[in-house]
């Protein structure tokens, strides 16, 4: 019998089957769920509807997004099934040429050629002809990857295949102490081998024991030599050491060499991490209480003062207060709580400590040398500094933590104010959150440690999307108070449609005006002007069949346009240099500015690894167009260590010459020297003098760049460089920063001869200072402060607008002067960041130094990028990667991939950057999509033009972001608008550098606490590491993040079926089973079952993976 479902699903308790509109089928079964995406008590309320279909057996048919697209048309995925039930291919949405009010559509594919032309509109996965349904290829959309499958291999080994080592386990100081052994090689087919061969056929092969456990990680670099990434497990089944590719290599190796290239980890009777050794570093230990809970950490440099990072909690294990303490060994420090749980109460006045009082209990270890950051939940404290309590916001009552004056309600639970201590001096910020009777926050009041603010209110509306956001800033208190109003218009789908911008009493400034494709990706960007039929450009975006953005604007015919940029994938012009690549990466890039009207390229080709080999630079129009004026070229060994790096730049002729011929040497992973054999003093200038690194691994010295010696904080940021200055008579300056206690950076000082300049990064506004020695005038000027699409310049009183690539590089500068547009500045880079010399003459504006990556360059040619300080030069970190133990990266920077990918943070590379539109600052908005198709909100990076503001200066203390609705196929350009509201600890995510590889242990702050405590880790929607430990799959092992994660997610969902699969065989044969066993077959079944689901149904969503609109 055919029986119809009828369900109404709503995110509302407000919904009534009168208020639903879609005209459905009524002689279909259907599931039909709308969700409110304003208050649907209002007349004609905005709503994102759903209707899926199902044929006679239960299964989905079809889903329509009813009057989903921009011009209001229904968009229609079609589901086909082979004649096993399966589902293997998956069709891109298709939007109909009217809408059906989500009626199902009899020709779902009627309309896809007038939106995708002739390609091929789905992808396929080709399955193993077997039970167990394991995937042996995928092929992409498009015309173009239908010969590009990816390949899904499952064996066994062979002999002398992989290594075999082993441990030998000692108990010493309360720890284990494992010995590592080579034991020669597995016999054949004694471990499970898959490969994954991807559309240009590079393999990835992972090795496993028959307990699950990964052995080996291979990356085939070429028909005779393998990047071989090892994992090997002492006799308790634990994480013990990790070999790079450089190490196996040598397959047996000496003392020397492990303690510069190994991992190696020791654990506690419980199972905890107590003490890891990653390369280039000394030895790291951890304490936990007796709920294991983090509670102290140490690195080697604190070691060698006797001091340790400590976390103390309340009593719902929320972190309280952070800081410093004297200590002895690991032994004696967790012998010290191992019985205790360290928790603290509310009790005013509590105890004093650096200038400030602390409203909590101190009874374990009282004797605290620093605090360093202190939290408040549920009730709000009382300071004599606090600011006056707003009782309502924007028209919206302000939750207080007195429930009978809020209907009940309370802000029990929330987090509420925080203390933030700077790290060099006894100064604090000081932030407060408030929150409306939703629970939701729409306010933040930040007071600086000079005593000014930052206040930020905003307007909400029903489902949370920011309308309007205030911003009131102060220097100091006794300033002029600045404020910044910020407008954000949507359409029925809450796409950004309007962003306007006011500062103070000035015209309102439209920062963008969006327009859509039918796929709703962001197609025209007006940006600037004040009348919304003028803009001072108009930015145009085209994307291929894969969602991966191909075009700003068009460099081969500009029309009046300021700027050009084309991104070429699978079809390079210039095949000379340029391979054709399938996989993601960008085998050429075009671009064209005004100012000079030449065309410009770079070619780039690839190794086996994903890294870049070669950036072939031409000007396809000129006389010589392939004269590679400003080509790079790099070498590796198998960690990723750049060898060499020869550059080429323009000389006074025209011709091209090489200003860099550099060869490194290392010590393991540490770079110790660099030669450049043509002694040129563009590109990287130096002799080869040595570079000094501390315990930590922190480069400590580098006398090529003239830097004598640098001193780092706890965090392993830099806090004092001397520069050698020759030829001076006072031939020493230097550079000093002041960090908060989360890392975020709030003041450099730079002495020179000239005098002492002085910068202070308050929450997005910058302010410089050229002379603080000046008696006359020791007040630092207001300089600038960011916007969405470039940032507002205060000494101008002029809006600035940025032109930026993929990867956040700010190419342009332009402003409207009055009577045009009027170009400020132009940058254009070499392949790791180098800034193209001989032309981009323009001055631009010196207080503005956010270029590549858009991060800000410093006065010693390196970009800060928050974690790290980058060397665009030589194409490294001077810092180990704080996320070392899952990337296994040290030094290296973004793979060596630096075409595809960024590093927001310092700590992590991400492909590409975020969409076209994405808040100047906000460097990424992670969106998953639920099982409604619906798009989550997981994370929202920000790292900041200062990287250095409580709120990143996207939109000051608010980050215009916007979750894309109803199966929006691109959560892309104007699907992240409107937003979050950042708390004062919240946005800089700080990763905890002692996070261990064992289940439960990786995280110091609770997750649910609203903001991020000091050097935590945050693991929403992460996958595990060979240890079960939160962290993404495209960060574990030595390669770069692969192109297709949801391909590696079905792999992985098959791999886990497999194990599932045999170890309930195995419990099944067993005879006589007991409660126990019958308990762990149920639990087998139900994991059996469910892998099984996971690997038929996970496939990539090609749209909302789009490149470089991620």
């Amino acid at each position: 019998m055919n029986r119809k479902l009828k369900t109404i699903i709503s995110v509302s308790t407000f919904l009534m089957a009168g208020l639903f509109h879609a005209q459905l089928s009524p002689t279909e079964n259907y599931v039909s769920s709308k969700t409110y995406l304003s208050d649907p008590t209002q007349p004609n309320p905005k709503t994102s509807e759903t209707v899926q279909y199902f044929d006679g057996l239960g299964r989905l048919k079809q889903v329509v997004n009813v009057k989903a697209s921009p011009s209001g048309k229904d968009m229609v995925t079609y589901i086909e099934y082979d004649s096993f039930g399966r589902q293997t291919k998956d069709y891109l949405p298709v939007p109909q040429s009217s809408t059906g009010n989500g009626a199902i559509v009899s020709n779902p594919l009627g309309n896809a050629s007038s939106i995708y032309g002739t390609e091929k509109i789905y992808s396929e996965r080709v399955l193993e002809n077997s039970p167990l349904d394991r995937l042996e290829q995928q092929i992409q959309v498009g015309n173009d990857w239908t010969n590009k499958p990816v390949k899904f291999d499952y064996s066994t080994n062979i002999v002398d295949e992989v290594f075999k080592y082993t441990t030998t386990t000692i108990w010493e100081n309360n720890a284990t102490k494992s010995s590592i052994e080579y034991k020669g090689t597995y016999g054949a087919n004694q471990l499970y081998k898959n490969t994954v061969t991807d559309e240009d056929g590079n393999k990835t092969i992972k090795f496993k024991n028959g307990r699950g456990q990964l052995l080996l990680v291979r990356k085939v670099l070429n028909a005779t030599e393998n990047a071989d990434t090892y994992y090997v497990y002492n006799e308790y089944n634990q994480l013990a050491w990790v070999i790079p590719p450089l190490l196996s290599k040598k397959k047996t190796w000496d003392l020397a060499d492990q303690q510069a290239l190994a991992y190696e980890y020791r654990y506690d009777g419980r199972s905890r991490l107590v003490e890891k050794k990653l390369p280039g570093k000394g030895w790291e230990h951890m304490v936990y209480d007796k709920a294991d809970r983090l509670v102290f950490t140490q690195d080697e440099l604190m070691r060698a003062q006797n001091k340790w990072l400590f976390n103390k909690y309340d009593l719902f294990g929320r972190v309280i207060i952070t800081g410093i303490v004297g200590g002895t060994s690991r032994t004696d420090m967790q012998n010290m709580i191992a019985n205790n749980v360290i928790v603290e109460n509310r009790n005013p006045p509590g105890f004093t400590k650096n200038g400030m009082s602390i409203q909590y209990t101190n009874n374990h270890f009282p004797y605290l040398e620093t605090v360093l950051s202190v939290n408040y939940y549920d009730t709000y404290p009382i300071y004599s500094f606090n600011p006056p309590f707003p009782t309502s916001i924007q028209g919206e009552v302000v939750l207080t933590d007195n429930p009978s004056t809020s209907g009940g309600k309370s802000t029990k639970s929330f987090s509420v104010m925080s203390l933030i201590k700077n790290i060099e001096n006894d100064n604090w910020t000081k932030n407060y959150s408030y929150y409306d009777t939703k629970g939701r926050v729409i306010g933040n009041h930040s007071i600086n440690y000079l005593g000014g603010y930052t206040r930020t209110e905003a307007k909400l509306d029903f489902t949370g999307v920011v309308q309007n956001t205030i911003t009131k800033h102060k220097r100091l208190n006794t300033d002029t108070e600045k404020v910044i109003t910020e407008i954000f218009t949507y359409d029925s789908q809450n796409r950004l449609l309007k962003h306007t911008h006011k500062v103070d009493g000035n015209p309102e400034e439209i920062l963008a005006q969006n327009t859509y494709n039918e796929l709703s990706q962001l197609q025209t960007k007006k940006v600037g002007g004040v009348n919304p039929t003028s803009p001072i450009q108009t930015i145009d975006y085209k994307y291929n069949i894969r969602g991966w953005m191909t075009k700003i604007n068009d460099p081969s015919n500009l029309n009046g346009k300021l700027f050009g940029y084309e991104m070429k994938y699978h079809n390079p012009i210039n095949t000379l240099f340029a391979h054709p690549q399938y996989n993601g990466n960008i085998t050429e890039i075009d671009w064209k500015t005004s100012n000079d009207n030449i065309l410009k390229r770079y070619s780039y080709s690839y190794d086996s690894l994903n890294r870049l080999s070669f950036g072939h630079y031409s000007e396809p129009n000129s006389t010589i167009p392939q004269e590679d004026h400003f080509g790079e070229t790099a070498e590796y060994d198998l960690n990723g260590n750049i060898t060499h790096l020869y550059r080429n730049a323009k000389n006074p002729n025209g011709l091209a010459m090489q200003i860099d011929n550099l060869t490194y040497t290392y010590l393991g992973n540490r770079l110790t020297k660099v030669a450049d054999a043509t002694q040129n003093s563009y590109g990287y200038s130096g002799t080869g003098n040595p570079i000094g690194y501390d315990n930590n691994g922190n480069m400590i010295s580098h006398p090529d760049k003239g830097i004598n010696s640098i001193r780092y904080n706890f965090l392993n940021l830099p806090s004092e460089l001397k520069i050698n200055e020759s030829g001076r008579s006072v031939t020493i300056r230097g550079m000093r920063y002041i960090y908060r206690a989360d890392g975020v950076k709030v003041s450099k000082e730079y002495t020179q001869f000239t005098g002492n300049v002085e910068t202070n990064y308050l929450d997005g506004f910058q302010y410089d200072n050229n002379d603080i020695t000046n008696a006359l005038d020791p007040s630092p000027t207001l300089k600038f402060v960011p916007t969405s699409e470039g940032y507002f310049d205060f000494v101008k009183n002029k809006y600035i607008y940025n032109y930026t690539d993929h990867l956040g590089n700010v190419r342009l500068s332009y402003f409207n002067n009055g009577s045009g547009v009027e170009v400020l500045e132009e940058n254009n880079y070499y392949p790791f960041g180098l800034k193209h010399q001989g032309y981009n003459i323009l001055n631009g504006n010196s207080s503005y130094r956010y270029k590549y990556n858009s991060k800000e360059l410093q006065e010693t040619g390196m970009y800060d990028y928050g974690a790290r300080f980058y060397m665009p030069d030589i194409g490294r970190w001077g810092v180990v990667d704080p996320r070392t133990q899952y990337t296994h990266e040290t030094y290296s920077y973004v793979w060596n991939n630096p075409i595809s990918f960024n590093d927001p943070t310092g700590m992590e590379g991400k492909e590409g950057v975020c969409p076209p539109d994405c808040p100047e600052g906000v460097t990424e908005i992670k969106i998953l999509p639920n099982k409604e198709k619906e798009a989550v909100i997981e994370e929202v990076v920000f790292t900041g033009k200062a990287k250095t503001s409580d709120s990143g200066p996207g939109s000051l203390a608010m980050a215009a972001l916007l979750v894309s609705q109803a199966d929006s196929p691109v959560p892309g350009p104007a699907d992240v608008v409107a937003a979050a509201m950042l708390i004062g600890a919240g946005v800089w995510w700080t990763y905890n550098q002692f996070a261990p590889p064992s289940t439960g242990y990786t995280t110091i702050a609770d997750p649910g606490a609203g903001y991020r405590n000091l050097k935590t880790e945050d693991t929403a929607e992460e996958d595990k590491d060979v240890n079960e430990v939160d962290v993404p799959d495209s960060r574990k092992g030595g390669g770069k993040n692969g192109q297709h994660a949801n391909l590696k997610a079905k792999q992985s969902a098959g791999e886990k079926y497999e194990e599932a699969k045999s170890k309930l065989d195995s419990i099944s044969r067993k005879p006589n089973k007991t409660k126990e066993d019958n308990k762990l077959k149920t639990q087998l079944e139900k994991q059996v079952k469910h892998w099984k689901a996971k690997a038929q149904e996970t496939g990539e969503n090609h749209s909302r993976n789009a490149k470089g609109n991620r």
